[in-house]
């Protein structure tokens, strides 16, 4: 074992670093990774596998797909009753041409049947071996080796949703042929479809919205759609459990309890937030007990380094179909949507979002940030450049406590002077006034604090809580939509701010009537929530 001298003012030295750690890149294996059986957190595919069908596993990103795909190949392979083989089609990425895509299919099954000793003596589409056009080579290439092998063959396909366009349908017909066909050709025994999204995507995405795919559809040989779902509370303390029976490290109670709050047990920010702190905060340092304050610790570094699970994962905010479910979440607005609705479904196997009762809200209070963030970046660094300086002295008040009237009084005139400006910047156009209120909180927290946020759909409202200097601001923000507005809008501050423990908020309205004036908009007014505390009312 390897040993590490203590970091993060551990002092002294530590115990010998673990052989086991936490992983972040790629599929886990038992030996290298502290890890759960991915088998346990999806069962029934055995029964699948027994009967013969074509199933889907989808999850989000980095949820585990891989791990769970090559540990039931080693499973399968081990037994006596199947051939069992994993081909990643990553490789095929952006080949729509179909004439081009198929050859690169086969050669991605190729690799993947060349090594396994299993098939030493049959190889899968051998050079020279004529397998007619592209529109039938995947199908005989198949036929072929399930004929020459003396066991029933299971495929799963990873990264399935990386094929698009003609090559995506091409493929998907080459395997419904030969599914419908299998009992007069050998063919596949059982086959697995394995991506973010479910097949439902694949129709939209080669459709989209134009093209007849015909009766015969390619989409239809799929019998299950399976999702492989985060970790439950229990599974993620079962998982840093591994940890501490393998170096006598403790997390406390309450910093698991933490992990799972920030994460909701999204598999990659489970194993990020463990990783950062006992290698990054802790140094390697084995001695000292996981506390909460070391998981938010590392959960907001992990928000600001914007590590490549995340930034991939908002990659995906500019896209159109998912602005239209993201945008209602941030203004609390209702529904605007099914939750059949192939956009909703989309945005929800990505991993962006979950469903809570009769809302909608991001997958996780990381997630969250990041999502707030990300939307806002750009006005918050443009921001800087404003001639509205917006540094924390201005604000600070000699306690360290910060003048929140005067900050919003400021909101206020830039708001008024530069909304018009600042809604054409933004691809969040409803959402332009939230955001630039955010960026604007966000510049004068930066290194003292932070803004924590609260979005939902259907609640009408966004909560906003400044922290800076051990001082909390809860700052609520609704769009104006008649008389019930600032009523209302007490009544849910004077909530939050009790569920805060804060004796005083503030409320912010955006009207966005053009065909009234500003004078009527901006305006300040002090009143009281349903308990009593003081608010003051920013209309903007």
């Amino acid at each position: 074992m390897a040993s590490a001298v203590a970091g993060g003012g551990g002092g002294g030295y530590i115990r010998s670093m673990p052989n086991r750690f936490f992983n972040v890149a790629g599929p886990c294996n038992p030996v290298d990774h502290y890890m759960l059986p991915t088998a346990r957190r999806l069962q029934g595919i055995d029964e699948l596998v027994r009967q013969k069908l074509f199933f889907v596993i989808h999850a989000a990103r980095q949820s585990g797909k891989t791990t769970l795909a090559q540990e039931l190949v080693r499973t399968l392979t081990a037994g006596t009753t199947y051939h069992a083989v994993y081909c990643s089609l990553e490789s095929v990425q952006g080949v729509e041409d179909a004439e081009k895509g198929i050859p690169a299919v086969i050669d991605c099954l190729r690799s993947a049947t060349q090594y396994p000793q299993a098939f030493a003596k049959t190889k899968f589409a051998p050079p020279g071996a004529d397998l007619g056009g592209f529109n039938v080579q995947i199908k005989n290439a198949l036929t072929a080796f399930c004929q020459a092998l003396d066991k029933p063959l299971v495929v799963f396909f990873d990264e399935a949703d990386c094929l698009s366009g003609q090559t995506l349908i091409n493929f998907l017909r080459q395997l419904r042929d030969g599914y419908v066909n299998r009992s007069t050709i050998p063919f596949v025994h059982s086959l697995c479809l394995i991506g973010m999204r479910d097949i439902r995507d694949y129709k939209a995405q080669v459709r989209n919205g134009r093209t007849s795919l015909g009766s015969a559809s390619p989409f239809n040989i799929v019998t299950e759609s399976l999702t492989l779902g985060s970790f439950t509370r229990d599974e993620l303390a079962e998982l840093y459990g591994q940890h501490t029976a393998d170096t006598g490290q403790v997390f406390a109670p309450e910093a698991v309890a933490k992990a799972f709050d920030l994460t909701q047990g999204q598999p990659w920010l489970v194993n990020a937030l463990a990783r950062e702190v006992t290698v990054k905060i802790l140094g390697g340092d084995l001695s000292r007990r996981i506390e909460p304050e070391m998981i938010e610790q590392a959960a907001q570094t992990i928000i600001l380094r914007r590590d490549t699970h995340i930034d991939s994962l908002l990659e995906r905010l500019k896209e159109e179909r998912v602005r239209k479910i993201v945008e209602p979440m941030m203004l609390g607005k209702e529904w605007g949507f099914s939750a059949l609705d192939d956009d909703f479904q989309y945005a929800k196997d990505l991993g962006l979002i979950r469903t809570d009762g009769t809302e909608v809200r991001p997958a996780n209070p990381m997630y969250g940030e990041v999502i707030a963030r990300t939307l806002s970046l750009d006005a918050q660094n443009s921001l800087g450049a404003d001639r509205y300086h917006i540094d924390p002295p201005r604000y600070l008040r000699s306690d360290g406590s910060l003048d929140m009237n005067l900050l919003l009084g400021e909101f206020q005139a830039f708001w008024r002077e530069n909304s018009e400006i600042w809604t054409e910047r933004f691809f969040y156009r409803e959402a332009a006034p939230h955001l630039v209120l955010m960026a604007f909180l966000q510049r004068v927290v930066n290194g003292g604090g932070r803004v924590l946020r609260e979005m939902a759909t259907g609640r009408m409202r966004l909560d906003l809580c400044a922290e800076f200097n051990g001082y909390r601001y809860p700052v609520e923000v609704k769009l104006d939509y008649g008389l019930k507005t600032i009523p209302e809008g007490l009544a849910q501050l004077g909530a939050y701010m009790d569920k805060l423990g804060c004796g005083a908020g503030w409320l912010v309205i955006f009207d966005r009537d053009p065909a009234k004036p500003w004078d009527a908009k901006v305006f300040r007014r002090e009143a009281t929530s349903p308990a009593g505390k003081p608010i003051t009312i920013f209309g903007c």
